[in-house]
Parts: structure tokens; sequence; C-alpha cells
């Protein structure tokens, strides 16, 4: 846990001084006066701070995100006093439309460029690695929800929407996400359209468990304490490959026939470097072998590692950046679709932290980095009030209109967008408590 928090805490700190600075330089550029900048908020007191060329620069103790305060401005501060006096030149409020906009919309503009940035990184260091798709000879195997889709064990998923599928990690989310959708699978050698219904995607979401897996073999992982298959000579890295004399290649296959031995003998087929080899011996009397299986995909299947340099790397960032921003704005429609019981899943600071692995990963680390980077840019530039997007929202309708809001109409515009967040806050992280307490 203190690993992950590091983690959290390290990238929050990195995003939020990024996207901070995102509208400090071009203030400074612009030659408006910045009174502030802090990491992290500081009501009532700050733990660090200091004057760097007029500007207080500090860290609050508050971790909810930072900020600048910038004068002339109507921001979280609320400072309506200054907001009462001729505007000045240095001020917000006295700069064309068209630099306060891009003062307003600095702060995303950084966390897009950035997560493509971390994205062309990773892609020139550590590559494009992934599962492809139609490397599961054995299709998938399903437990109840997935055949509440239709699916059954042994189907091989083709595509979603029509659109085909090369990474298997891409569909679980696409189907949880295709609600009104088809699911094209492959089953016993013909093509076939399973719909995918929202109270699919409910019940999905509520198992809070997986449904669907690949069909993999049966490679020894580890032993039970007590496990009758060790006692017999079966060792870890061995491959089962049959039972009775019946070839079986899959381990949901002896998830289904083992039980039905309890307390009787049976003889099993397995390889052990490359070579068949037999034991005999009998079954717990609760139906079990005592062997764990394989489940890291990484070594059942092969993996497709590509790698880019220069340009291509770029081009490889800005794709990871589009498709991964995309997955997360559907994701947040998803919030929206109350038949899909979608938003009590929605989580605050506690699952973010657990995204983060639990031991320190400068792959998973940089990749979670440069997802939330994309998040924390979309929501920012959202049209709501007190948003960096409902700011801008306001600037855009005065360049069309012609006409500026009045201060009054920006605070209450700024308090209820405080009090829409507030409200998103406490559902986001209410909901991080209750999994907590259940």
């Amino acid at each position: 846990m203190i690993i992950q928090i590091l983690q959290f805490v390290l990238s929050l700190s990195l995003l939020v001084v990024l996207h901070e600075l995102g509208h400090f330089l071009p203030a400074i550029a612009f030659k408006t006066r910045v009174e502030k900048f802090y990491l992290f908020f500081d009501p009532w007191f700050s733990l660090v701070k200091t004057k760097i060329r007029g500007t207080e620069v500090g860290i609050g103790w508050l971790p909810l995100g930072g900020y600048v305060k910038i004068s002339g401005m109507v921001d979280e501060s609320m400072d309506s006093e200054q907001m009462k006096q001729p505007a000045q030149p240095w001020e917000f409020r006295a700069k064309p439309a068209w630099q306060r906009l891009i003062i307003l919309l600095g702060g995303v503009t950084v966390n897009f460029i950035l997560a493509i940035v971390i994205y062309a990184g990773m892609m020139a260091y550590y590559g494009d690695t992934y599962i492809a798709n139609d490397s599961l000879k054995g299709g998938v195997w399903v437990n109840h929800l997935g055949e509440e889709l239709g699916l059954k064990t042994g189907d091989k998923i083709i595509a979603v929407d029509g659109k085909t599928l090369k990474r298997f990690s891409d569909v679980n989310i696409e189907i949880l996400l295709g609600s009104g959708n088809d699911v094209t699978v492959e089953r016993n050698g013909e093509l076939m359209q399973l719909p995918i219904t929202a109270a699919f995607v409910k019940s999905a979401i509520e198992s809070q468990g997986p449904w669907m897996f690949p069909r993999a073999a049966y490679v020894v992982r580890d032993f039970m304490e007590g496990s009758p298959a060790q006692a017999a000579g079966l060792e870890l890295g061995d491959k089962i490959m049959g039972l009775n004399g019946h070839a079986m290649p899959y381990f949901d296959q002896y998830m289904d026939s083992i039980p039905a031995y309890a307390g009787k003998q049976i003889t099993l087929a397995f390889e052990r470097d490359n070579t068949p080899m037999k034991i005999t011996f009998s079954v717990s009397d609760s139906g079990r072998m005592g062997v764990w299986r394989q489940d890291d995909l990484a070594i059942l299947f092969p993996l497709t590692t590509v790698k880019y340099s220069g340009l291509a790397a770029v081009g490889e960032g800005w794709n990871q950046a589009t498709s991964k921003l995309v997955f997360y704005v559907r994701q947040v429609r998803l919030m929206f679709q109350p038949e899909t019981g979608a938003y009590k899943e929605a989580g605050g600071f506690i699952t973010i932290m657990k995204q983060y692995p639990t031991e320190w990963d400068w792959e998973r680390f940089w990749g979670f980095t440069a997802f939330l980077s994309l998040a924390l840019g979309f929501l920012n530039v959202l049209p709501i009030p007190a948003l960096d997007g409902g700011h801008a929202t306001f600037v855009i309708i005065e360049m069309v209109t012609g006409k500026t809001p009045s201060t009054r109409v920006m605070e209450v515009a700024q308090m209820v967008g405080f009090f829409l967040l507030l409200g998103l806050l406490l559902l986001v992280n209410g909901n991080d408590i209750l999994k907590a307490i259940s």
C-alpha cells in the first residue's frame, strides 16, 4: 500500500504541476500577474511557501489538486473585493478574449501533450506488447455471466460492433462499453452475432469479477498443501494434457471433470520439457487434485512486441493517446446510462491509487500516469462552471456575442460548479468507502 500511495502522490504531483504550468506560462507571456502557484490546496495554511518574482509558490496540505491564482479572474478563491476595483492592465479581465482563452485552455492542452509524449517514450523504450486476440486458438472460457451474453466456452471473439479486435485485452472493455451493439463470434467454424444488452452490462458490472477468460492450457504454477498430484510426482511447470486416456488440452475441462472423481483413482497425461509422461493417483475426497494453474497470460500465450523509433514513436504515441481517450469518454458516457448501474462503480482517490502496482513498476507507472493525464484533461475541459472548460465557455460566448458576462454571473456560476464538483467527489469517494466497508 505504501508503494501504491507513493506512486499515486508522485503521479498526481507531476500532473498537477504541469497542468498549472499550462496556465502559468501563457499568463506570464501575456504579462498577466499570477499571485499564487500551488501544488495541492492550502486552506488556512500551507506546508511550504516562498516568493518567486512576485508569485507565491507553495505546497498545500490538502491533496485534491492544485491551482494558480491569476489577478482579475473569478476562480476558486472567490476574491470578490478585487473584482469590485477597476480593471488593471496586468489583470486577466483586462486582456483580449483570445489571450484569456489560451490561458484557460493551457492546462488541458499540457495534459493531452504530456500523454502523447509519455506514450511516445514508452513505444520507443518498452515497445507495444500485447497478446494477439487471434492467438487464442481455443477461444474463451466463460462462466454464467458470459453465458448470459450468449457466449459458450470455446467461442472465438472476432469483433464488437463490426470492429475487428487485435488485442485480447480490448475484448472485455469493448463488450462492456458496447451496450446496444453486437459481438461477432466464431463457433464451430461459423460466424454468429450476439446482442450486447444493457441487462448483461449491468450484471457484469455488478459482479465486480471476471466473466470471460482466455481458454488456456493447464500448466502447474503451484500446489495446495497435501496435494495428491504433487505426491504422485507432478512438478511445477508441467503441462497437463489428458485424463484417463482422453485428450484434454484446456484447464476448464478439468474444472468440470475432476470433481466427479472424488475419492477415485485417475491417470493424468502431461508434458515435462516436451516429454510425454503419466501418473496415477487418487483424487481427494473433496474432489481436488490440489494443483494451482498458471494464470500469467504472458507465459501461456505468445506476446507480440512492436518497438518504434523517431517519428514513428510519436505517431504511435498519438494513436495510443487518442484510443485511450476514446475509451475513457465511452466509460464516462456509460456512467450516465442508469439502466447499467455503472455510476455505482465510479471510484475516487482509493480506486485510482489501487490502479498502481504493489511493486514499483516504471512501465505501469508511466502508462497509468499518461492515462490519468488524459482523464484529467478531458474532465477539466468539460463546460462545467468552476472547471477550465466552464471558464472557457464564457469567453467563447463573449467572443461570439461581443458581450462580457457580469462578475455576479461569473461568481454564481463558480459556486454552482463548485457544488457540482463537490457532489461528484462525494459520490465517487463515497463509493470507495462503501466498497471498503462491504
